[in-house]
C-alpha cells in the first residue's frame, strides 16, 4: 500500500489551494510545522528547530505531525493563543481521542466535507480532517 495512506510517515503536506483560502482569511505569518520543501509561510520552523520548544506569536498556520506527538502540537496551540496568538490548525478529526477533548474543542472547529488531497497526492486522504483555529480572545 502507498505511504501516503500508512502509518509510514506521520507528515502530510497542506494542499496549496486549501492553506491559500485560510491565509486570504488570516494572513498567516509563521508555519509552525514545516520543511523548507513544504513551508507556507515565509517564517517556519522545522523538525530540528523544534517548533514545541520556539515561542509562536502573530497568525500561526500549524498542519502537526498526525502521530502520537499531536496532543503535545494542540496543547502547544491552545497555549500560544493564550498567550496572544491566533493558531489554526489543521487536524484529522479524531473527536474520540484525549487530544481532541483536550484541546482542540477550545478551539474554532470547522470539519471538512470530504477528504483532502495532501501532498499533491492524487487519492484522498484516509481520514476526515478538520480545522480548529485558537484565538487570543478565547483563550
Amino acid at each position: 500500500m502507498n505511504v501516503h495512506f500508512s502509518s509510514a510517515t506521520d507528515l502530510w503536506a497542506t494542499p496549496q489551494e486549501f492553506f491559500d483560502r485560510l491565509d486570504a482569511v488570516h494572513g498567516f505569518t509563521l508555519d509552525a510545522c514545516a520543511n523548507s520543501e513544504n513551508a507556507k509561510c515565509d517564517r517556519y520552523f522545522t523538525k530540528e528547530q523544534d517548533g514545541l520548544a520556539q515561542s509562536w506569536g502573530g497568525v500561526v498556520w500549524m498542519n502537526p505531525p498526525y502521530g502520537r506527538e499531536i496532543g503535545r502540537w494542540m496543547r502547544k496551540a491552545y497555549e500560544a493563543s493564550q498567550q496572544g496568538a491566533t493558531v489554526v490548525c489543521l487536524v484529522p478529526a479524531r473527536t474520540d481521542t484525549r487530544w481532541w477533548h483536550d484541546y482542540a474543542i477550545k478551539g474554532s472547529i470547522e470539519f471538512i466535507r470530504g477528504r483532502l488531497k495532501f501532498g499533491g497526492h492524487k487519492t484522498n486522504a484516509p481520514f476526515p480532517s478538520a480545522v480548529v483555529i485558537f484565538r487570543p480572545d478565547a483563550a
